[in-house]
């Protein structure tokens, strides 16, 4: 991209790029997120360093740059990270956003579809989705190992296994014949979803600078609400027939050279490659006790709130497959602008206060949103899902941020079985509830007191880990043992 900046400073060195001069007149770039940077005189070439999404910042980044060399910077925009990338974070967030697609159609496939899918094979009861949805959760015991084999085997090499894993099992999901072999294609496909997921943060985590890490578990969490928002649009074929359901689960096959392209571009983490210690769970208890806990209440709430929506819309509410998808897209579907502010803001304003007010507020509006109807009912959730992306960035890099780099991906293995236990636990105790209170509104009232009681302990005894680099908030990795 090419770019004129009359009345350019003589020198830039805060802000997006940090320059310097290669020959009177010329400069190019010392630091930041571009493949090519070259000034001469007013006129700046540049082209980012952002594998796939390049053009979604070319616009922005022109934008700041020429405000930077104006002399018009202040500090950074809040859609970027609090501190500058430079090209090697920049390619990275790039691949791990990419793999995020998969990571997102792959994990929601199973939470739209399956009324769907239950109704395919000709069941009324209510209680086969939440014994399905239980039984898939059970996923959890195939990612614990694979997400701890990175620890030792290194996570390039697992986040291209598990991306791949998850396409051939929702391919073979696609030709099940039951809805017992369907658990059990899904439940294996769950588990490779599941490990690379807790991957995709750990490599984030490990790759960008201090100031960064909340930005890149904003951004990756929106482009895996993308490739949600894909399964989304495409309820209405689910809608269509009793098999509509299969062309989703077939459809990440069509997507798959993807992960050709990604691999290209993804180096193994810098922090695995250096030297570091080999750490055990021994003296990390207390952190691992608290962000089970934690895991555990959040999901309580959070599962059945998403994988009941489509049955409480359909049944309490009449929605039909096309009005599902427009509910969940227009409420949504903003929310991605608060996810990109949350990441910005758990830099600068810290990570505590905003996840504590994201999560608290966010329960509120979206457990009002299932007592209301109508306009209210879609203002409430609007809300909720706003202050839920506040949250999100906030609080999923704590996970990877309190474990040394030896025990960084094996202990995010451990904390989503709490999450798992969390949500299996809600949606069956969502369906039971919901039948002896007379409506899932009612039900949602009771589980919201998991994650307002986890609001305070958020306040109360997390630490603030805002700009501080991974080898202060775990010292062990500070000595090179390997």
């Amino acid at each position: 991209m090419r770019l004129t900046v009359p009345g350019a400073l003589a020198h830039a060195t805060a802000g997006v790029v940090a320059e310097h001069e290669v020959e009177p007149g010329t400069f190019e770039a010392v630091e930041g997120p571009f493949r090519h940077y070259r000034r001469v005189g007013d006129e700046v070439t540049f082209t980012l360093a952002v594998p796939f999404f390049a053009w979604l910042f070319a616009l922005p980044v022109r934008h700041e740059l020429r405000k930077q060399l104006q002399g018009r910077f202040e500090r950074m925009p809040w859609w970027a990270p609090a501190d500058r990338l430079d090209a090697r974070a920049s390619t990275v967030l790039g691949a791990l956003c990419a793999i995020s697609l998969f990571d997102g159609y792959l994990g929601t496939l199973i939470t739209q579809t399956l009324t769907y899918v239950v109704d395919g094979f000709g069941i009324e009861e209510d209680r086969a989705q939440g014994i399905t949805l239980a039984v898939v959760r059970l996923a959890i015991v195939l990612a614990v190992p694979l997400v701890a084999l990175a620890d030792r085997r290194g996570r390039r090499q697992l986040l291209l296994l598990t991306a791949a894993g998850g396409v051939g099992l929702a391919a073979l999901t696609a030709l099940s014949p039951s809805l017992p072999l369907f658990t059990a294609a899904q439940t294996v496909g769950r588990g490779f979803t599941t490990a690379l997921g807790i991957l995709v943060v750990v490599v984030a985590a490990e790759e960008m600078p201090a100031g960064a890490r909340a930005f890149a578990a904003s951004v990756t969490t929106m482009a895996g609400a993308l490739g949600a928002g894909v399964c989304v649009l495409l309820l209405p074929v689910a809608d269509a027939g009793d098999d509509g359901w299969r062309l989703l689960f077939a459809l990440p096959v069509v997507a798959a050279p993807l992960l050709l392209a990604i691999r290209r571009h993804l180096p193994e983490s810098k922090r695995f490659d250096a030297p570091h210690a080999d750490a055990t769970i021994r003296g990390h208890g207390e952190r691992l006790r608290l962000l089970a806990v934690a895991a555990f209440f959040v999901q309580l709430f959070v599962a059945p709130a998403n994988q009941l929506q489509n049955e409480f819309l359909r049944d309490e509410r009449g929605f039909s497959g096309l009005g599902i998808a427009l509910f969940t897209l227009s409420t949504g579907t903003p929310a991605g602008l608060a996810v990109l502010a949350g990441g910005h803001l758990a830099e600068v304003r810290g990570r505590r206060r905003i996840g504590a007010i994201g999560l608290a507020g966010s329960t509120v509006f979206i457990a009002g949103s299932y007592l209301a109807s109508g306009a209210p009912m879609w203002l409430l959730y609007f809300c909720g899902a706003m202050l839920a992306g506040l949250t999100v960035p906030t609080l999923r890099v704590y996970g990877p941020e309190l474990f040394p780099t030896g025990l960084r991906a094996g202990s995010g293995g451990l904390l989503a079985i709490a999450g798992v236990a969390g949500a299996a636990a809600g949606v069956l105790a969502g369906g039971v509830l919901s039948d002896e209170l007379g409506s899932l509104g009612r039900a949602m009232w009771v589980l919201a007191i998991g994650p307002l009681l986890v609001a305070v302990l958020v306040v109360s005894r997390f630490p603030e880990t805002a700009r501080r680099e991974l080898e202060e908030l775990n010292p062990e990795d500070r000595r090179p043992t390997r």
